[in-house]
């Protein structure tokens, strides 16, 4: 059994001292080593101020974070935090360099890594993110899914343990966020991270483990992505959220008559059974 890489133990926060109404309230939750938890819901209930008190750029007014087993303080926060990546929904946000190559560089010089360690995993990460030929590229200049490339190339040369996607594809375009979210994947796959994803995109949901669904501060659902689409929990617009494009296909089929009933399927899984219909026809 994985072991719990992160454990958020009734965490209260709220960014104005004054105000009595707290954005997250006794929030507890655990995400396990090499699982990918998508965060849902509302805007405003919480997700991007849980994940930014999980790198320790916000602190909580009470409550515990466990990374690894360490709880999240002041003193730890520097050695913690190089467990954490994050890819931010403007990458822009995030490069300080002149040149692709500068940006990754960046993060490595302050773990004071050696020159050639650093080019070894410059040329890996950007390999792997398919942006090799970019190196020398301004950043600034780059397309939005490429910048997206980037910034995810400086998360794996940082190897951490931990990648935290914060409505990461947001700003892309459908063919751009498919890109990102399937070398999200290949990276997760290939180095074995834990990654978190806020998200409004419910079709992004379907590559995760485990989705917590937040309402006010607080987990109102926490459960695999087939429970959260099935017929018996298909209150989502009740939860300030859209059904995947899967699920508003397959009842659109079952109107005309194609199909009987609904039992979620993922976009493949749908196409495999309109494949057989047809077949058998």
């Amino acid at each position: 059994m994985s072991r719990i890489i992160i454990d958020v133990n009734k965490l209260n926060f709220k960014y104005d001292s004054d105000d009595q109404n707290y954005l997250l309230k006794e929030l507890s939750f655990h995400v396990k080593q090499g699982e990918w938890l998508s965060i849902i819901g509302h805007n405003g209930s919480g997700k991007s101020t849980t994940v930014r008190l999980l790198d320790g750029l916000l602190s909580a007014e009470s409550g515990q974070i466990y990374i690894s087993g360490q709880e999240l303080t002041e003193k730890n926060l520097w050695q913690i935090r190089r467990q954490i990546g994050m890819v931010f929904q403007n990458p822009d946000n995030q490069f300080v360099g002149a040149t692709v190559e500068d940006d990754i560089a960046f993060g490595l010089e302050n773990q004071g890594l050696s020159k050639d360690e650093m080019e070894n995993r410059i040329t890996e990460a950007l390999a792997m993110v398919g942006m090799s030929a970019f190196r020398d590229k301004e950043p600034a200049r780059l397309s939005g899914g490429q910048k997206q490339r980037v910034a995810i190339a400086g998360v794996i040369a940082m190897r951490p343990d931990i990648m935290i996607l914060d409505e990461a594809t947001s700003m892309l375009d459908p063919n751009g966020r498919r890109e990102v979210m399937s070398l999200i994947k290949k990276v997760r796959d290939t180095y074995g991270l834990t990654v978190i994803s806020i998200t409004h995109d419910l079709d992004e949901v379907n590559l995760s483990d485990r989705v917590l669904v937040m309402k006010k501060g607080q987990v109102e659902l926490d459960l695999s992505p087939r429970e959260l689409f099935s017929e018996e929990n298909r209150n989502l617009l009740d939860l300030g959220l859209d059904q995947p494009f899967s699920s508003r296909l397959q009842m659109s089929l079952i109107e005309a008559g194609v199909l009987s009933d609904f039992d979620y399927m993922t976009e493949e899984e749908l196409g495999d059974r309109l494949w057989e219909l047809a077949s058998s026809k």
